[in-house]
């Protein structure tokens, strides 16, 4: 097989040698001076609402730019009137209600022609009763919901012992770092006064005084919950509520005990947010070091310009180095170019020592991983952990012997979090009590951690490219576990990035490299079924719907980063076969060249990552740069042959 002809005849290598030399000068661009690099991760209009909400709360929002936080959410509203979770979604309720309580908060007037045509979106969609819990909670605490509608979390399960049915660690790291400080929180119904005081009367379909404030039925067993929930609320209204004081102290202990440095909690705004709101229910002083160092933090995540003040649900500076990396030294770059040298030995840095929570049900784990963020000791992830170990095995740094053993380290780490089924989660090991999914709390569906194919995958993937070594007999089950993650059509879910063409492009990369032989036949369906998606522009793409809607599996507007993604997986899965989809492949490579900007870089206004399936997206502001780039440089190789 002679690619680099046929390759040739096909794609303009000099317009491939171009692209990636813009490519890559415009990432250098983007790099901080210390080495990293951290991007834009934008995600939906609530999390400014709500940051905005805490500062009036605490009494601080006479220190922010108030006309820019405006500016920011009157340009994020539809021509429908409503705000979305996601580019192009036709708009969502809660989101539209947060957007509109934080204009009413700012002083617009509720006859503004912007909430007048708010008002007319959110009716239509069942206003405020139709909302999620949190979006109830957030006006519950200034008084514009009763909390009677809001289901009660009895704050003693902070005191059970360690049992086989449930304490908190049974939940997923992020929903137990924001539901703790909730326990005090939901324990003492606050309403906290703010200015301008406001309701939001004209925003219930049914009137006000209609409103029943009872959480739904659905006519099966899990309506047990529903009945629970009954009795907790007689319990608070009678007093009777056991170790209430106690499990209070219990909830601040432990809050306290996780706030870092920094101030941050969890490296997420939602466990931020909630501990500081916590904190306020405790009475603690605007000026206290905790709550001082929580509002910085708070602060850190906000993003200003000339406009806008937009406030981010979480920063990726760990994340966005390491595949800025992976893609500059794949497209060519020499891996002891200074400037990935300084890279390098700025993720060497963040590799976290400390014990997190993963160590409750991993007690003879060792710690050895990274997180997301910039500081987040208690939640080093898999996911970051894997792409990073295979980010500094690419690379040749001063301190070689310091590399390999960080990375040992962190084999060791990831292989100690292998679940029971033989697969990986984010964050948690044996994360799976789906139940917790089924309490009225739960409407996000985003209560556990369980192992997926996208995580387990990049851990296979991690092994085979770096020469590590595994446990056989686990190493075989989680190739075992993948595999049978498959879909019937050839795709793979993606939990954390959407979807099917993104949790299909992971599996055959890994698929490719650990069993390219035993799992050949399973390559070729994955392969069979990203062919059957390719868009007749060359390129692919893949909706947010597809989470609700399977029928929607890779199907969307093409977008840089999920051909890049599709590119990435054929490339892979030709080397285990011994024959590359020339067509698709060629076709696919020419999407990127052609839409490629002048900057050297390209444009996506879609949200291809995924925070929670069905309710939390983000546009990582770099996917559309450094996955096409890779997928350039790997291509780039094949020509070379």
């Amino acid at each position: 097989m002679n690619t680099q002809t046929e390759y040739k005849q096909k794609v303009d290598s000099g317009a491939l040698k171009k692209a990636i030399k813009t490519a890559q000068d415009y990432l250098f661009s983007l790099q901080k001076e210390d080495g990293h690099w951290c991007a834009y991760l934008e995600s939906n209009v609530t999390i400014t609402a709500e940051a905005l909400l805490l500062y009036k709360i605490w009494g601080v929002d006479s220190q922010k730019p108030l006309h820019k936080i405006e500016h920011y959410l009157r340009s994020q509203q539809r021509e429908h009137g409503g705000w979305e979770l996601y580019y192009g979604d036709g708009g969502d309720l809660s989101t539209s209600v947060e957007a509109y309580m934080a204009l009413r908060l700012l002083g617009v007037d509720k006859n503004d022609p912007a909430l007048v045509k708010a008002r007319r979106f959110i009716l239509s969609r069942g206003g405020i009763s139709k909302t999620r819990v949190f979006t109830k909670f957030h006006l519950a605490i200034i008084g514009c919901y009763d909390w009677r509608g809001i289901p009660s979390i009895p704050p003693w399960i902070m005191l059970l012992p360690p049992n086989p049915f449930f304490t908190i660690y049974e939940m997923s790291s992020w929903a137990r770092s924001s539901t703790v400080p909730l326990l005090i929180v939901f324990a003492k119904k606050p309403v906290f006064p703010v200015a301008p005081a406001i309701n939001l009367d004209e925003l219930y379909t049914e009137g006000k005084e209609n409103v029943r404030y009872q959480l739904p039925l659905h006519g099966d067993w899990t309506d047990v919950f529903v009945y629970l929930d009954g009795l907790f609320k007689l319990a608070e209204d009678l007093n009777l509520v056991p170790f209430l004081q106690e499990s209070i102290e219990a909830a601040e202990r432990w809050i306290i005990e996780r706030e870092e440095a920094t101030g941050d909690w969890g490296g997420i705004i939602p466990a931020m947010i909630n501990s500081l709101l916590a904190f306020k229910t405790l009475n603690y002083h605007v000026n206290d070091p905790m709550v001082a160092r929580g509002l910085q933090a708070v602060e850190n995540f906000a993003i200003e310009t000339h406009d806008n003040y937009v406030v981010q649900a979480c920063v990726s500076p760990v994340w966005d180095t390491a595949w800025s990396l992976r893609a500059l030294v794949e497209s060519g770059i020499e891996p002891n170019h200074p400037q990935l040298v300084k890279g390098g030995e700025w993720l060497l840095k963040k590799q976290i020592l400390d014990y997190g929570d993963w160590a409750v049900k991993n007690p003879h784990g060792q710690p050895g991983g990274w997180a997301f963020e910039y500081e987040n000791r208690f939640y080093p992830d898999i996911d970051d952990s894997a792409v990073v170990v295979m980010t500094l095995h690419q690379l040749q740094l001063p301190q070689e012997d310091l590399k390999r053993e960080a990375i040992l380290r962190c084999l060791r780490w990831i292989e100690s979090m292998q679940s029971d089924n033989y697969g990986w989660a984010a964050f948690d090991i044996n994360n799976t009590a789906d139940w917790l999914n089924l309490l009225p709390y739960a409407d996000l569906k985003a209560m556990i951690d369980p192992p997926t194919a996208d995580i387990t995958a990049r851990v296979l993937e991690m092994v085979a490219t770096c020469g590590l070594s595994l446990n056989p007999h686990k190493l075989q089950k989680a190739i075992s576990f993948l595999c049978h993650q498959q879909e019937k059509d050839g795709s793979w879910f993606g939990r954390w990035g959407v979807n099917y063409i993104y949790g299909t492009s992971g599996a055959l990369s890994a698929l490719s490299a650990i069993a390219p032989q035993t799992c050949q036949e399973s390559i070729r369906r994955g392969v069979r079924w990203l062919l059957s998606c390719q868009n007749e522009d060359g390129g692919w793409g893949e909706t947010c719907e597809s989470y609700k809607n399977p029928a929607l599996k890779g199907k969307g507007e093409s977008t840089a980063s999920q051909t890049a993604w599709a590119l990435i997986g054929l490339i892979d899965a030709g080397k285990a076969l011994g024959k590359w989809e020339e067509e698709a492949i060629c076709r696919g490579i020419n999407f990127l060249l052609h839409t490629q900007t002048s900057t050297g870089s390209w444009e996506e206004k879609y949200f291809t990552g995924t925070g929670f399936p069905q309710h939390f997206y983000i546009r990582y502001h770099l996917y559309r740069h450094y996955f096409p780039l890779l997928a350039l440089g790997r291509f780039a190789k094949i020509l070379q042959t």
